[in-house]
C-alpha cells in the first residue's frame, strides 16, 4: 500500500527542506517505500478535513490505508518500524536510536523553535535584543554537549539510524543562523546526512514543489 503524505502547498521556507514533511519524505526515501503526495493550502489547512487528520491543522500528516498519523516524529517511528532500515535489529541499539530520536525533538527542537519565534516574531518587541543571545546559549549549551558526544563519529551511534535523521531534520533549521559553525564536528555530521541520496532525493522533490509554485 502507498502512503499518502500532505505538504505545504505554499512552503513558507522557500524550498529549503526545513518544513517537517521532509523529515518524512527522507525516511520513506531511506527504507525505499514510495509515497503520494497531497498539497494543501493554509487555509485548508485550518479546515475541517485536514483538522480531522491533525487535530492542530499542521503538516505533514500520514495515511495509510485505515491508520492517520500526524507529527512527524512519531510519522518517522512508525516507518522505521515497518521498514529494515532506520532501526538496528539489535535490541539495546534499536533503544539507543529511539532514543536519540527524542532527544532530537524534545532536548534540541525546542530552544532551536524558540529561536525561530525570536527571529521571525519579536524583532520589534523592546525586550528582542536582550532575549535573542539568552536563547542562543541554550541551543549553544545543547550543541557543544553534542558535539561532545559525536566526537570524530560519523553518526550518533554506529550506524546511520532514524535518530540521525530526525537529529539532522532539527539541526537543519540552524543552517542560515551560522551556529552550526561553531561546532565543525556537527557542520560535518550534518553535511554528510545531506550527501546520502535518500536525502537528496527527497530534498529535490520538496523543492520541487516550491519552484512549480512560484513559476505558477
Amino acid at each position: 500500500m502507498i502512503p499518502t503524505i500532505t505538504a505545504f502547498e505554499r512552503s513558507p521556507d522557500r524550498g529549503r527542506g526545513q518544513a517537517r514533511d521532509m523529515r518524512v519524505r527522507w525516511a520513506l526515501e531511506e527504507v525505499g517505500q514510495p509515497y503520494d503526495v497531497r498539497l494543501v493550502s493554509f487555509s485548508a489547512m485550518r479546515e475541517g478535513a485536514h483538522r480531522a487528520l491533525n487535530p492542530f491543522g499542521q503538516i505533514p500528516t500520514y495515511e495509510a490505508g485505515d491508520l492517520t498519523l500526524f507529527e512527524s516524529g512519531a510519522i518517522v517511528f512508525h516507518i522505521a518500524e515497518r521498514h529494515r532500515g532506520l532501526l538496528p535489529d539489535e535490541a539495546n541499539a534499536r533503544a539507543r536510536a529511539i532514543t536519540w530520536m527524542f532527544a532530537a525533538l524534545s532536548t534540541i527542537e525546542p530552544p532551536v523553535l524558540e529561536r525561530e519565534a525570536a527571529v521571525l516574531l519579536e524583532r520589534d518587541a523592546p525586550w528582542h535584543a536582550e532575549r535573542l543571545p539568552r536563547v542562543e546559549d541554550r541551543i549553544r549549551h545543547r550543541l557543544r554537549a553534542l558535539s561532545d558526544h559525536l566526537g570524530d563519529a560519523d553518526w550518533l551511534d554506529g550506524a546511520f539510524s532514524a535518530g540521525d535523521l530526525v537529529m539532522v531534520g532539527v539541526l537543519r533549521r540552524l543552517i542560515t543562523s551560522g551556529m552550526l559553525d561553531e561546532f565543525p564536528n556537527i557542520a560535518a555530521y550534518v553535511a554528510r546526512a545531506e550527501a546520502r541520496p535518500a536525502f537528496r532525493r527527497a530534498f529535490a522533490a520538496q523543492l520541487a514543489v516550491f519552484t512549480a509554485a512560484s513559476a505558477g
